[in-house]
């Protein structure tokens, strides 16, 4: 495994890349988190090429200004398509990686065979434009630390973390902090993920009209604790309840006891669709 990075629109984007043989897979990982959320599902996949990207503002890609429009995630993802020669692949992909992951398929279709999204961020139609949630809370969020570990320690005992395997928790920390003069700060910085949030469902991030035009098959997972407009609530799903009528090829699993964290804390049924994935791909 290795990393290497990738410009998009003179961006720099990290890719972390496992290599290997077949359609590769392409992970994208949700809003403050980082491409090695997906150590623990990838090496299910021994053999298989992977390529896990870090978004704009995430783990070791550059850090742009906020705001940032949630169209330059698409455009991360094809710049590292693009870049890899990626024909064909099996893009997986959480929250906001999910969002993206949809409309870089919808824009470039021959990139991607078929599509993984867990819980993506795609609301219904009438949120875009409403009132977003009040995330002010995330910019007092602590930013430095003395170590990984001291965040592992913080984090470990409390939700969701807690429900999470240790060694996604420890990954999680491990990668999630970038050394500094005095310590670590946060990979993703707090003005960044805040600003993230607030763009999540303004007009331009509405990506239903695009969605509808991509024919490729796609499984949803949708967890069961249901989103509350004008609430913040990390744990619940932020995906429209008939988000897979409205792709044209699209299958939706409905895990009712599920939160919104479905990679972490349903890492077996993430596999088993990827697999189901993968196996739609070479019988096409």
């Amino acid at each position: 495994m290795k990393l290497e990075f990738v410009s998009a629109g003179g961006i720099q984007i990290a890719v972390w890349e496992w290599p290997g043989a077949g359609p590769p897979l392409l992970f994208a990982h949700a809003t403050g988190f980082h491409g090695r959320m997906w150590d623990h599902i990838i090496r299910e996949f021994p053999g298989r090429r992977a390529l896990a990207l870090e978004f704009r503002g995430h783990g070791r890609s550059a850090k742009p200004a906020p705001p940032i429009p949630w169209r330059s995630f698409a455009e991360d993802i094809l710049a590292v398509a693009e870049h890899f020669n990626l024909r064909g692949a099996t893009g997986v992909g959480h929250s906001m990686g999910g969002h993206a992951l949809a409309e870089a398929a919808a824009l470039r279709p021959d990139m991607f065979a078929t599509l993984v999204l867990a819980d993506p961020v795609i609301f219904p139609p009438h949120y875009y434009g409403a009132p977003g949630p009040d995330v002010s809370f995330i910019l007092r969020r602590r930013n430095r630390w003395t170590s990984p570990a001291e965040m592992f320690d913080r984090f470990r005992p409390r939700l969701p973390f807690a429900a999470w395997p240790e060694e996604v928790v420890r990954n999680y920390c491990d990668y999630a902090l970038l050394p500094c003069t005095e310590g670590y700060v946060l990979a993703c910085p707090p003005e960044v993920e805040a600003s993230i949030y607030r763009e999540s469902n303004t007009p331009e991030s509405d990506i239903g009209a695009a969605i509808a035009t991509l024919r490729r098959p796609v499984t949803i997972l949708r967890a069961g604790k249901a989103w509350q407009p004008g609430v913040f609530d990390p744990s619940a799903s932020p995906t429209a309840p008939d988000l897979a009528a409205r792709f044209a090829n699209a299958k939706e699993v409905f895990l009712a006891e599920s939160n919104h964290f479905i990679p972490m804390e349903a890492p077996d049924v993430m596999v088993g669709e990827i697999r189901a994935a993968l196996d739609t791909n070479a019988a096409r």
